[in-house]
């Protein structure tokens, strides 16, 4: 009877759950859009509140760094003490962010505002990212990419709703988004249920012994490609920093466009991106994980370098079609390689991953604001075109194949030992 129970145990952990899955995306787009609204608001807020690019970019940096110190902590800790209900925890702060943000009278409250949805930011992606791959099952490409869709076409919304909510309204417009986070905490809430019961259902795990001769080439290994994953997300978000924080002012510059024709490119890019993303998972699963990488760092490189040398809205709409699908189909991929480089620190890897995404988005924000005002928006687009040839690093990537030879080598189970 054990046995058969067990059985079934062993099968619906290889059961992919989409129920969960659809849930923590939705929550994931919910919050990615207040998220996102936050570059989306700059140049209201460049007006409404008479702000510097620099003190522009420094609201950047607060949202983005929060998450970036936050995120693999918070990873590490709840790889060994679980927390569930964390979840609709960390919606309460992006609640109390969205109604600091939408009443903030001066730049100090913005920032604080910003912290708050950082925080809960903070919380959302390392522990809905284990949900992710607790409900994968075998498919853990496809899972990742799922939960990924769900934040891409938030950040792709906000444009849109920046163009037809807030130029008209202005800032107290942000209030509506409280709603989406009374919703996103109802479904975090049932989230938490099923995470609970998910924790409860499965087996501890076995101790287990390092194989001696092998635990010293292993860890060199994923020493190197961690740092590898961070240069190539160095190379992607603080590119992507450059487009969601200063592209809409260097196309109104050099277009002639208003304000909200300026976040419709940025709704191109961010709406391909959630195409490439939802692609990227799936193709990664058939057809290896590194090529995937590869392909969408240095294949957005044609198309960046073109990107600011073209003279009319339309080819800068193209470009940015191609440069979201392409670049935006690898991230999925790197947090699913980072955690099968680390599978007993899903956790903190995710929350690593996601923290360092944030950091760099945060520090290039702030970095590319005061290079703006002291050079211009032209150059800050024009050297940040380079980034994406950054992608060459994953040539020294570990194959697919060596990666789960590394998953497997580093550990023999305690009986084996004694054998």
């Amino acid at each position: 009877m054990s046995s058969a129970t067990a059985s079934v145990g062993q099968q619906a952990r290889h059961m992919t759950v989409f129920s969960v899955l659809f849930m923590i995306s939705s929550v994931h787009l919910l919050n990615d859009a207040i998220q996102s609204v936050v570059p989306a608001m700059f140049p209201i807020l460049h007006e409404s509140l008479n702000l510097s690019f620099s003190q522009i970019g420094l609201i950047g940096f607060a949202l983005n760094i929060t998450a970036s110190i936050l995120q693999p902590l918070i990873g590490l800790y709840t790889d060994t003490k679980p927390k569930p209900y964390l979840l609709p925890i960390g919606i309460l702060f992006t609640l109390a962010g969205v109604v600091g943000l939408a009443f903030a009278p001066s730049f100090f409250y913005i920032m604080l505002a910003v912290i708050l949805i950082g925080v809960g930011s903070s919380v959302l992606h390392p522990e809905s990212s284990r949900v992710a791959y607790l409900a994968a099952g075998n498919r853990r490409g496809l899972a990742q990419s799922i939960f990924q869709v769900g934040g891409n076409m938030g950040q792709a919304l906000a444009p849109v709703m920046t163009a037809l909510i807030f130029v008209p309204l202005g800032q107290k417009g942000i209030a509506w988004f409280a709603i989406a986070a009374i919703v996103a905490l109802i479904i975090q809430t049932k989230v938490a249920h099923w995470y609970k019961g998910n924790l409860a259902a499965r087996p501890k795990p076995a101790k287990k012994e390092a194989a001696s001769g092998t635990v010293g080439a292993r860890g060199a290994i994923v020493g190197v490609s961690l740092v590898i994953l961070l240069m190539l997300l160095f190379s992607k978000f603080v590119y992507v920093a450059s487009m969601t924080g200063f592209y809409s002012f260097y196309a109104m510059d050099r277009f002639g466009i208003s304000v909200d024709q300026a976040q419709l490119i940025l709704f191109a890019l961010l709406f391909a991106g959630m195409a490439g993303t939802f692609f990227g998972g799936p193709l990664a699963d058939r057809l290896g994980r590194r090529n995937m990488i590869w392909f969408s760092i240095l294949g957005t490189a044609p198309f960046s370098l073109l990107l600011p040398y073209v003279h009319s809205m339309l080819w800068a709409i193209v470009l940015c079609v191609f440069i979201g699908f392409i670049l935006m189909s690898g991230f999925s991929v790197i947090v699913v390689y980072a955690q099968e480089l680390l599978p007993n620190k899903v956790g903190t890897v995710s929350g690593l991953v996601f923290g360092v995404s944030f950091g760099l988005g945060g520090v290039g924000s702030a970095v590319l604001g005061k290079v703006a005002d002291a050079a211009g928006i032209e150059l800050v687009i024009q050297v940040c075109a380079y980034l994406p040839l950054l992608g060459m690093l994953a040539a020294f990537l570990p194959t697919d194949r060596k990666l789960q030879t590394l998953s497997a080598a580093p550990v023999v189970s305690s009986v084996a030992a004694k054998g």
